[in-house]
């Protein structure tokens, strides 16, 4: 990731992103879906057309 995303609720810096087939958002800590929290660092998650990921940790 080369530049840090940003929370699309709250301008936070993003820890993942968070998909339901039509509609999608970079979240924060405070806005992410339970799935996307759940989630190691680096971890991916599909289920039909829901799609969960956890940023890498960045340093």
């Amino acid at each position: 990731m080369a530049e840090k995303k940003k929370c699309e609720y709250c301008e936070k810096d993003a820890i993942g992103y968070q998909g339901y087939g039509c509609c999608a958002a970079y979240v924060c800590l405070d806005h992410a879906d339970r799935f996307v929290l759940d989630l190691k660092p680096g971890e991916k998650l599909t289920s039909g057309e829901c799609y969960f990921e956890r940023f890498d940790n960045q340093g």
